[in-house]
């Protein structure tokens, strides 16, 4: 409890210093018929780079949860486990019932929860979309009644919300229903990646905790390609800590394709692929990276040597051509696609050609680079060839 309190605190204190790239604004809207307040968070270098497209998390704020999903999302973008994102938090009126209510008899919004629900789908994300650089990737935040909110977001026929991170969520009675009556399948017929998390807490009264424990069993078995089911359960005594919990995460997941293989992934998914595989695997991954988050990362280094031994250890090292293809392909300035190139032709004992790759690949280094000395060892181990 003590530590989870401390994070949060310490969360708290670590929006302060980026607090000054927040953005308030009184969006007028036509569907309420009056404005809302709105803050939106630009990511630090945005004004300096004007073609980088960043993912778009709109956070249906009930007081602090903006601030706890935008300073964890700063952190995660530091340490290079997700993108950097523009974040924007709508206010709630004090009143729940006047934006984020449900009907007790039957599980559908109130009318002014439908209008709130339209004014974010077709006003704010509009808005944003319309006024900022967004890639492609949306995510709904939301936590108690308003995590229920989004789980209506589910029943839309174009699937263009990507996440539905549904926090501590105050679910109707006939949430079951209602998610059979979505069409989830619609997902596995798109080209891209869908989340829906949800978790589910022992500071929940039973009765809560039940309910939840129930969707998240009616989900677990649920297979549709590109909709991914996260169900957590949060082991602590306070509903403000397993907030301070859930929402880092939930960007584990979500953000999972973004970040380095680690060796989780390693194990799930590649270590049993042949060369050709592992280097569709590897820039598909970066391709998709791309395409979702707007971010060009080019390729890492630690990638690269993850998948190493596959291309060189399997098939007597035929395919290491087509792996250097691959990194220059998706990284032109690396070394490495060189590299491996002028390695595959040395093994064909093309010495000539493969001097010609070590050299390029060589001009590429920074003197400094502490392995440039090694690497000049190819070109001098062939320069009598």
């Amino acid at each position: 409890m003590i530590k989870n309190s401390l994070t949060f605190i310490f969360l708290l204190f670590y929006v302060f210093g980026f607090s000054q790239t927040t953005i308030e604004k009184d969006l007028e809207s036509e569907i309420l018929e009056t404005s809302r307040n709105i803050k939106i968070y630009l990511p630090k270098g945005y004004e300096q780079d004007s073609i980088k497209n960043y993912p778009l998390t709109i956070v249906l704020d009930e007081g602090y949860l903006f601030d706890i999903y935008a300073a964890n999302a700063t952190l995660f973008a530091k340490k290079d486990k997700s993108p950097q994102q523009i974040i924007v938090g709508v206010s709630i009126e004090e009143n729940k019932a006047e934006d984020i209510a449900y009907n007790r008899n039957n599980g559908t919004l109130t009318t002014t929860a439908n209008y709130f629900y339209e004014f974010v789908r077709d006003e704010v994300i509009f808005y944003v979309e319309s006024n900022y650089r967004t890639s492609p990737f949306i995510s709904l935040v939301g936590q108690g009644y308003a995590g229920n909110l989004i789980s209506h977001y589910l029943k839309e026929d174009a699937a263009f919300i990507n996440s539905f991170i549904c926090i501590n969520p105050s679910f109707s009675d006939f949430i079951g229903g209602e998610l059979q009556s979505y069409n989830l399948s619609k997902f596995g017929k798109e080209d891209n990646t869908f989340y829906f998390y949800t978790n589910n807490s022992t500071s929940f009264s039973a009765k809560k905790q039940a309910k939840i424990s129930r969707i998240q069993n009616g989900l677990k078995d649920l297979e549709i390609k590109n909709f991914n089911i996260i169900s957590d359960k949060i082991t602590t005594a306070s509903s403000i800590s397993s907030i301070s919990e859930a929402v880092p995460r939930a960007l584990t997941k979500i953000f999972e394709v973004y970040s380095a293989i680690s060796k989780e992934e390693y194990d799930k998914n590649i270590k049993d692929l042949n060369p050709s595989d592992a280097i569709y695997y590897l820039e598909n991954k970066y391709l998709e990276i791309e395409f979702l988050f707007g971010t060009n990362l080019g390729i890492r280094e630690k990638d690269i040597y993850a998948i190493e031994n596959i291309i060189i250890e399997k098939e007597n090292g035929d395919k290491l051509r087509d792996f250097g293809k691959m990194i220059l392909k998706l990284f032109p300035t690396s070394h490495l696609g060189d590299y491996y190139i002028g390695r595959y032709y040395e093994s064909g004992k093309m010495f000539k050609k493969a001097l010609k790759y070590y050299k390029v690949g060589y001009g590429k280094m920074d003197p400094s680079d502490p392995n440039a000395d090694a690497f000049y060892e190819n070109i001098l181990r062939l320069g009598g060839q």
